[in-house]
């Protein structure tokens, strides 16, 4: 049964696995704990689902309304995107600890590694003027400053699921390379009015509320993962007050120093002084030193020097554990589980439509929509997961492209045939027995493909 079946003359065809995601992690429960209510008019639940299903349809919204797939309204729509009272940051974090602590940490051995991730990524506004806390921001990928947001994520992996769990859309902390401001009219006593604030602080105080924001959850993990954009002495120490170990990819810089016995060195000097392994594959070396300064609290590490593959000369990478106790082969091992967030950002944006399906200049219309697409993200892990599937992401995306697409022919099919019923009532006079034999002969005669999308349409009416 549709979780909709209840709302009326409302038709908004979800897919099996869309059905079961809503009704398993009771999504209209949620909603409302996170302050998303309405007075009158469409419920939220039922804009929500139409706007989750979007990119599952092939259509956006406005083919979506001309073709009458729905009875909502692009007024109805656009003021759920961009109403600044909605707890989107509550809503995620409570989402993402359900999944963990409901379905997928009590069926996972308590040995495995279970990590949270920090990352950030370019979230593209190239072609935009005039979009809310707009700005100049570092791209990694060109190298240059480009007009947009950096999305700072946090999410958890155990090696096989990734669940993003929360996101900041970052602008410039520099007013310089601010281009737009934050809109006068805006409430400052909304949940739409905090998150543009935060757009202003750094990449480093904003993944470290993140951080606190998630442990308040409860959410399980040993380890907190980062790339070296992030791998600053004062940060690690900083998360490590949390009581949770860093693992990190540090880079070379000449004013980052260690304490290694009694003198503060560089990574540089660091690798030289590190006693070199031999018969040990890509791992060269690795020594333990202290992180802090000398009027700084510090704590102690282990640098684990890798071998970089390079046609050149021998170059190494170093990565670096709060954990000191840990294996050099477990450092890497664990470090590796990173990627899953890079994947994560390469499905969001190639196949869930990250920035690219609303048209709008509101901030609060970018978080609504960026946490759309987490929830759609979170739905296909969780398909993955408990159906031990095989298959990426992108192939269940597809999946479930399809069967929104079977599921529109059912619903279709189950319209005619009710249309066709009345019809008969209303000319012929006939009794409810002869009607009933009159429509199994009629899907007798059905091809078989139509005889079993009518029963199962049957089954859900």
């Amino acid at each position: 049964m549709s979780i909709l079946s209840k709302s009326g003359n409302y038709h908004s065809p979800a897919s099996p696995a869309i059905n079961n995601f809503f009704r398993e992690l009771e999504i209209p429960g949620l909603l409302k704990k996170c302050n998303f209510n309405k007075e009158k008019g469409v419920p939220v639940i039922e804009v929500f689902l139409t706007l989750f299903q979007l990119v599952f349809t092939g259509m956006n919204l406005y083919r979506t309304i001309e073709t009458g797939s729905t009875s909502l309204k692009k007024d109805t729509a656009y003021r759920f995107l961009n109403s600044c009272r909605y707890n989107w940051r509550k809503f995620l974090l409570l989402l993402g600890s359900s999944v963990i602590n409901k379905f997928v940490t009590p069926l996972t051995s308590r040995d495995r590694t279970k990590v949270l991730i920090v990352d950030d990524s370019y979230y593209d506004r190239t072609r935009s003027k005039k979009v809310e806390l707009l700005g100049k921001v570092y791209d990694h990928v060109t190298g240059k400053y480009v007009k947009g947001f950096r999305m700072l994520t946090l999410g958890w992996s155990d090696g096989a699921t990734f669940i993003p769990l929360s996101f900041s859309l970052l602008s410039s902390s520099k007013k310089k390379n601010r281009i737009q401001e934050i809109q006068d009219s805006v409430d400052k006593r909304c949940n739409g009015y905090k998150r543009r604030t935060e757009a202003l602080c750094k990449g480093t105080d904003m993944a470290l509320e993140l951080l606190k924001e998630a442990l308040k959850q409860k959410i399980s993990a040993s380890y907190v993962l980062f790339d070296s954009w992030f791998a600053f002495p004062a940060l690690i120490n900083k998360v490590c007050d949390l009581n949770i170990d860093v693992i990190c990819m540090v880079k070379r810089m000449h004013r980052v120093f260690y304490r290694y016995g009694d003198s503060y060195l560089n990574l540089e000097s660091l690798y030289k002084v590190a006693e070199k392994k031999t018969n040990s594959g890509d791992i060269l070396a690795s020594i333990k030193v202290e992180l802090g300064t000398k009027n700084s609290k510090s704590s102690m590490a282990k640098i684990v020097f890798v071998r970089k593959k390079s046609k050149k000369e021998l170059q190494w990478l170093a990565i670096l554990s709060t954990d000191p106790e840990l294996s050099d082969e477990e450092v890497v091992r664990i470090y590796g589980i990173r990627w899953d967030i890079e994947v994560f950002f390469k499905t969001a944006k190639s196949m869930l439509c990250l920035a690219k399906e609303f048209q709008g200049r509101s901030y609060d219309l970018l978080v609504a929509h960026t946490s759309i697409v987490f929830t759609r993200y979170i739905m296909l892990s969780l398909h993955a997961r408990q159906n031990r599937d095989d298959r990426s992401c992108g192939e269940l995306f597809f999946l479930c492209c399809k069967e929104i697409k079977d599921v529109d022919l059912m619903t279709s099919l189950a319209l005619i045939i009710t249309v066709l019923q009345q019809a008969v009532r209303a000319v012929l006079v006939i009794s409810e027995e002869k009607l009933s034999e009159l429509f199994t002969l009629f899907k007798s005669l059905l091809p078989k493909p139509l005889q079993n999308i009518y029963a199962i349409s049957n089954c859900e009416s």
